[in-house]
């Protein structure tokens, strides 16, 4: 299965920030991403610069059969479409999709623009993209480290674990 996080803390021209997921939802799926589950929506703050505008996040499970380069393609297409433009890292934007986990594999690929890394090199110190992936997939485990989601979770801060909830 392919784990994916959609996450967005700008509005746009498109609605909400949760319209902005939604969207991206949707037009994964035109892309031929068959999702087979989606998380309930989070809402983390900004990282580092908690000042900026709060995160919501969401996780999906699905499975993709024209590859991970395509699907890697097609994410980037669907950011554009929505208004992503290229900023500084860790700056606001309307829409943010990563490739958490491509059917367990470990992958490290440059293309022209992209790096593609599976698992995420970051995702096992993010709470917005663990608590949707604990939500999805229980007995989910990291394909490099070799630790179950719950050991991820664990390890955590104090700070991570309060600083995530349910968004309304």
């Amino acid at each position: 299965m392919i784990h994916i996080n959609i996450g967005s803390n700008l509005n746009s021209k498109n609605g909400s920030k949760f319209e902005n997921i939604s969207i991206a939802t949707k037009l994964l799926i035109n892309f031929g991403l068959n999702i087979k589950k989606i998380s309930s929506f989070y809402e983390t703050p900004s990282y580092p610069n908690n000042s900026l505008p709060r995160f919501i996040n969401i996780g999906l499970i699905g499975e993709y059969k024209f590859g991970c380069t395509k699907l890697l393609k097609n994410i980037s297409l669907i950011e554009k479409r929505l208004g992503r433009m290229k900023s500084k890292k860790n700056d606001p934007r309307i829409c943010d999709i990563d490739i958490i986990d491509y059917n367990g594999e470990i992958i490290h690929r440059k293309l022209r623009n992209h790096k593609l890394n599976t698992p995420h090199k970051r995702m096992h110190n993010r709470n917005f993209v663990l608590f949707p992936l604990y939500e999805l997939d229980k007995d989910w485990v990291h394909p490099k480290l070799n630790k179950n989601i719950v050991f991820l979770m664990s390890n955590l801060t104090s700070e991570q674990l309060l600083s995530i909830k349910i968004a309304e």
